[in-house]
């Protein structure tokens, strides 16, 4: 089943084209990677189908429902564009609980399991402006995956993480694909894609190429 369809999207800027006329099908269940070198417009496609840019021309279906009719952000969708922001003065737990909020969808414990589950101290009171760039990754996925959403867009998920880090998320990734998720990836690691994903598509200039 396709869970998020692009058809003829189009986004400019000035005169620059950042995506030109692509469409694309994702299929659930699967881990879906996608390549180009920076400023192929791997990040404006995903902004897109988050629902955090609009196009100029195009559509974009989540789950069979066009993007922009019932709803302008999709729900069910756990995100990592760009680097994670947090409040620096909180901790793990302490921002996590406080975006949870937005929607109090889950629990004090589900938030604690999100943040255990990417090996990540659910009691520890250290503030997150003392964490190194691996914790803070860490704590994006953890924030991506805590509300149990069944799409997840990850833009180089593994950022500043150690060789260990990059072993623990991509064993999470698998068992996320276990359990039925659907993940879109970006990514600059060949062996990361290669490992992980199901189908693989290469973008440049806004285009998917061969």
């Amino acid at each position: 089943m396709c869970i998020v369809k692009v058809e003829n999207a189009t986004k400019i800027y000035g005169d620059h084209t950042v995506l030109n006329n692509l469409s694309i099908n994702f299929d659930a269940g699967c881990i879906h990677g996608i390549v180009g070198r920076n400023g192929s417009g791997k990040t404006v496609l995903f902004k897109a189908i988050c629902g955090f840019i609009k196009l100029n021309s195009g559509k974009i279906w989540i789950n069979q429902e066009q993007l922009g009719k019932k709803f302008d952000v999709p729900e069910q969708v756990g995100i990592i564009i760009e680097a994670p922001g947090f409040l620096p003065n909180y901790s793990a737990y302490g921002n996590l609980k406080l975006l949870a909020s937005i929607k109090n969808k889950i629990s004090p414990a589900q938030i604690k399991e999100a943040i255990a589950i990417v090996g990540l101290d659910p009691e520890s009171k250290k503030h997150v402006g003392k964490f190194s760039l691996g914790m803070r990754q860490r704590l994006g996925i953890a924030q991506a995956i805590m509300e149990d959403p069944q799409l997840l867009i990850f833009d180089e998920p593994f950022n500043g993480l150690d060789i260990a880090g990059v072993e623990d998320m991509r064993k999470l990734f698998l068992d996320l694909k276990k359990q039925g998720k659907t993940i879109i990836m970006a990514s600059h690691s060949s062996e990361d894609v290669n490992l992980l994903c199901d189908t693989v598509h290469k973008m440049d200039k806004g285009q998917w190429i061969e």
